[in-house]
């Protein structure tokens, strides 16, 4: 009977599949895999009556969303606390030693990806969700059930919720880059990128192509399956055929958790997919019932996160860049290197003193690091290998474009060039000024504000308001269309209407960066007011200076910026602060605020922006100083100093309590 021959065919399927993903041990080959399938395949079209739920031509795909719903986590997904070094990992253990006298821990690997909830009743799939804030996440069940190693039916009637780690293996991460490459796409930047990229697509067939892949790790309420280590919740997850990592060790004290450790991070590379630590937890559940947990985090688990990655490479030549503001910055070229996922081939040297203070030379090996997994710089020099070649630093005098010579300011380490018509200045200028955190003007790459400028269209940001003059000979152009030039003058008609900060953060004045630029806009609230100013009211607000306020009234009290501004007036650009007014609320004002980890309902810009609204100022560093530290999903290191330090630390729900 052909029911009973497609049933047959996807108990086979299912059968090799839990073999090859799960026990890592195919008992059929792919040819033989291939050809079930498509009997399988050619079956169902003939008969869609009889298909099955569990079948695997279902994981191909061709589900569209029109939106992620939001769904609620029965038991919150709570992230962990991080933690970096040998000493906290003690540290943990001795805080988890005053009320668990002998615990015994269960260390595993942590996965690189995106952490997952499946809820499955009466053994089906019915739905997978991401974390989201811990409390709401997004409902992902149309992509989940295209990834192979999540069974869409188990042996258990009873209704079962499974937490783990979605994540991209690096070989499929590979593949997918290559295919981006040779389609001329962005490439990712690492394996976790993609792997949440892949997850959040609205038609399931993308996610389908991406070979993702699942560890399962965590049994909410164990003891409703009765259950008494988190050990044995591992092996109940494994039986029922969820894929659960076997790099797993039970840990009978403090130093076997560091030998886990030091194990892994010399083992981690070899690895088939990525790993960014070791997660510690308490193995017995009723301790862990114990210990509790704090608003965001559970007491008895811990992560720790490997330092980041360094690597050696050759510094072959150091060469000088001139930004907008004239400023020289000396820049390594290396030998292209692997580093935490990104290929690199230069590096900031900031200035002379820098390079000076890490006896830097050319043709130096250098090690360099990720400061924050996020900014490569170099770490030190490897004297030991210098082979007498190396040539010593020296800086130059002259602008490596215009030629003027360069001033080295008292109060800095920086040289600058002070030809106002430098073409480098004017260029990285012109970049600035369309920039996202300035007038966001889309479109203007650094390749095409250069043709422009060399073209002749632009010399001054000006000219950017200017160009709708020359639609037509800017479609003719090579590489341009009529689509495309519109949408550029589109964005710069756009551009016109952006509150008072992002145009002075635009112009380029120096020491005005984006938060300062805000802080001057919502004081002054027009630019007339703030031409108008003098320099002691400068220097009397709020985290602004001496230095500022003196960059601020200089560039006011010059008559070709004044010049500038009016020509910039009369070409239509809004020149007030549109942004809300500060309305003194008791629980920000005069207070300190931190953010850290992703907010759910606010981008950081729009957080910073209320507590700024409300009397508040936010900085970067945790310090004794701080008020209040606002923690979003996935924190960092800041979190845990101001548990340290006894800061108040709001969640998302207590910020927007505050507000009200």
């Amino acid at each position: 009977m052909i029911e009973n021959r497609i049933k047959e065919l996807v108990e086979i399927l299912n059968q090799a599949s839990y073999e090859y993903y799960t026990l890592d041990s195919p008992t059929i080959t792919d040819q033989e895999y291939d050809d079930y399938y498509h009997e399988l395949e050619k079956l169902e079209q003939q008969y869609p009556n009889l298909i099955l739920d569990n079948s695997p031509t279902k994981r191909v795909g061709g589900k569209i969303i029109e939106s992620f719903e939001k769904v609620v986590h029965s038991v919150p997904m709570m992230s962990l606390g991080d933690i970096f070094s040998e000493d906290e990992v003690r540290e943990f253990d001795e805080r988890i030693k005053k009320t668990i006298p002998n615990p015994t821990y269960v260390c595993e690997l942590k996965i690189d990806g995106l952490s997952v909830s499946l809820i499955y009743e009466n053994g089906k799939l019915v739905r997978g969700s991401t974390r989201g804030d811990g409390v709401t996440g997004e409902n992902i069940t149309h992509n989940v059930e295209t990834i192979k190693s999540i069974p869409l039916l188990i042996d258990y009637t009873d209704n079962l919720e499974v937490r783990g780690e979605i994540y991209m293996p690096k070989k499929s991460f590979n593949q997918l880059n290559l295919e981006r490459k040779q389609n001329n796409e962005k490439l990712f930047a690492n394996p976790r990128n993609a792997a949440a990229g892949s997850v959040r697509q609205l038609d399931s067939k993308i996610a389908a192509k991406r070979n993702l892949s699942t560890f399962i790790y965590h049994l909410p309420n164990p003891e409703q399956y009765n259950l008494t280590k988190h050990s044995d919740t591992l092996n109940f997850m494994k039986k029922l055929g969820f894929i659960v990592n076997p790099n797993i060790k039970i840990a009978k004290n403090i130093d076997e958790v560091i030998d886990y450790i030091n194990e892994w991070t010399i083992k981690r590379d070899g690895l088939p997919y990525e790993i960014d630590g070791i997660v510690i937890k308490v193995n017995n559940i009723a301790d862990q019932v114990k210990l509790g947990f704090t608003s965001r985090t559970p007491k008895w688990a811990i992560a720790y996160k490997f330092p980041a990655i360094e690597v050696l490479t050759k510094l072959n030549n150091i060469e000088f860049c001139v930004g907008r503001t004239g400023k020289i910055t000396p820049r390594a070229d290396l030998n292209p290197v692997h580093l935490a996922g990104s290929i690199i081939s230069s590096v900031t040297l900031h200035n002379e003193d820098y390079i000076k203070d890490k006896e830097i030379m050319i043709n130096d090996t250098i090690v360099i690091h990720k400061a924050g997994d996020v900014i490569p710089e170099v770490v030190r020099v490897v004297k030991e290998r210098r082979d007498g070649t190396q040539i010593e630093f020296k800086m130059i005098t002259n602008c490596p474009i215009c030629g003027s010579k360069l001033v080295r300011k008292e109060t800095e380490a920086a040289y600058y060039c002070e030809n106002p018509l430098c073409d480098a200045r004017k260029i990285e200028g012109l970049i600035h000024f369309v920039s996202r955190d300035a007038m966001n003007i889309d479109g203007f790459g650094e390749r095409i504000i250069e043709d422009f400028y060399n073209i002749g269209y632009l010399k001054n940001v000006v000219d950017f308001y200017e160009l709708k003059n020359h639609k037509q000979e800017l479609m003719e152009l090579e590489g341009f269309g009529s689509k495309s030039i519109n949408n550029l003058l589109d964005s710069i008609e756009k551009s016109k209407e952006n509150s008072l900060e992002r145009l002075l953060f635009a112009l380029g004045i120096r020491h005005v960066g984006k938060k300062t630029a805000k802080i001057i806009a919502q004081k002054y609230q027009t630019i007339d007011n703030l031409i108008d100013a003098t320099y002691e009211e400068l220097k009397e607000i709020v985290d602004i200076g001496d230095i500022i306020a003196a960059s601020v009234f200089e560039y006011m009290s010059d008559e070709k910026n004044l010049e500038l501004i009016n020509n910039l007036k009369e070409h239509g650009l809004n020149t007030k602060y549109l942004g809300a007014e500060i309305k003194i609320n008791d629980n920000f004002v005069d207070k300190t605020f931190v953010l850290t980890g992703t907010l759910v309902n606010y981008s950081r810009d729009e957080a910073s922006d209320l507590i700024i609204s409300c009397g508040g100022k936010v900085t970067n560093s945790v310090t004794k100083k701080t008020d209040v530290v606002l923690v979003g999903d996935n924190p960092g290191s800041k979190y845990n100093k101001a548990q340290e330090l006894g800061i108040t630390i709001w969640n998302e729900e207590d910020f927007e309590t505050n507000l009200k």
